[in-house]
């Protein structure tokens, strides 16, 4: 039977589910068809894998060629799905033992020539990868990131014939290797360089160590802002699990991760005419929840946007629904630092209502 299979990971979000994918080869008409929903650039990877296999000199079956993405009704984007496609092809068509893809995962974009190309979102991959006990392929590129997950078996290749002559027994494919951690030597703008403001330093200080949302109230021109932005220079290290999820984030958004000092808590500072939408997510291309909040801290100063963020700090979850690709949920567990010129409260026909103050009487 011509058929052989091979597993990958696609995106979804920050998560990572299971695609199998199976190749079968029939009689017929030459040609490659790819069935499992899968959107323009995984379409296009048939071209890609012929060529790569090509230039490889391995044989590329004259046979009708199936591939399908399992399970069907997932969404796949990318072409992280090129690898596994040419090792599943050359496995179903006698090149490679089919019972030695059982025990990977294979991501990686092909180039014409039969390299490895980096993708996004390979760290959410790897994670799924160690817990369901497989060995995961992945580019040269994308190793320092991979590498940060301590008990993942990561193997590194520079091309498709390496991975080829590893799954053949020819060859070892090496270990990601992580970069040492150095200590950070502190956060900019730091809090050290305020003078005075007891009071606001010392609510900071409680804020930071009890995990507390901060409201800062008074006039413009008082530093407000300026104490919010030093909040997170004050902030306890991240743990392990910590620096994991917001790097998950950072990965899916192809913002990548520094992996010399990837444990330091994210600080996000967004305009204060920025949208509720803007802050926590939207957009057919959005694949990130509140951004990088994660384990972090953000300032925040627009009343619509305050009351949004606030409740996915309050939740610790955020469900987005993306049209067409059904809903996405992920963990918002951060610091919410908020400033406000100051206010007073006006009664009338028993409803409150703020007004502006434009100075401060006492």
């Amino acid at each position: 039977m011509s058929i052989a299979v091979a597993f990958s990971r696609a995106q979804d979000g920050i998560s990572a589910p299971l695609v199998t994918c199976e190749v079968h080869l029939s009689g017929g008409l030459p040609g490659t068809s790819i069935v499992g929903l899968p959107e323009t650039a995984v379409k296009e990877s048939r071209d890609r894998v012929r060529a790569a296999i090509l230039t490889a000199q391995l044989d590329y079956p004259a046979r009708r060629v199936t591939v399908n993405l399992a399970p069907a009704d997932l969404p796949k984007f990318g072409g992280r799905f090129d690898l596994p496609i040419a090792l599943g092809i050359i496995a179903a068509n006698g090149g490679l033992p089919r019972d030695s893809l059982a025990g990977h995962e294979f991501i990686g974009e092909l180039a014409l020539t039969g390299a490895l190309r980096p993708v996004i979102g390979v760290l959410p991959a790897v994670l799924q990868a160690a817990r369901a006990g497989r060995r995961i392929v992945v580019p040269r590129q994308n190793a320092a990131e991979a590498a940060l997950v301590a008990n993942a078996d990561v193997r590194v290749a520079d091309s498709l014939l390496q991975v080829c002559a590893h799954l053949a027994g020819r060859g070892d494919l090496l270990h990601a290797q992580a970069a040492p951690v150095t200590q950070t030597t502190g956060y900019e703008p730091d809090l050290s360089e305020v003078r005075g403001q007891p009071q606001a330093r010392r609510a900071l200080e409680i804020a930071a160590a009890g995990s507390h949302n901060l409201l800062l109230v008074g006039p413009p021109g008082t530093g407000k802002t300026m104490l919010a932005s030093r909040l997170p220079g004050i902030l306890p290290a991240m743990t392990e699990a910590e620096a994991l999820e917001v790097a998950a984030v950072r990965s899916v958004a192809g913002m990548g991760n520094d992996s010399t000092d990837w444990k330091r808590r994210p600080f996000r500072n967004p305009h204060h005419t920025a949208s509720a939408v803007a802050l926590i997510g939207g957009g057919v291309n959005s694949n990130e929840c509140c951004d990088a909040l994660l384990k972090g801290a953000t300032s925040v100063d627009s009343g619509t946007a305050k009351l949004t963020v606030r409740e996915c700090s309050s939740l610790k979850i955020t469900l987005l629904s993306r049209r067409g690709y059904g809903s996405l949920s992920g963990s918002t567990d951060f610091g919410l630092a908020t400033t406000r010129n100051h206010l007073k409260w006006t009664s009338r026909s028993r409803s409150f209502r703020l007004q502006t103050s434009r100075t401060l009487r006492r």
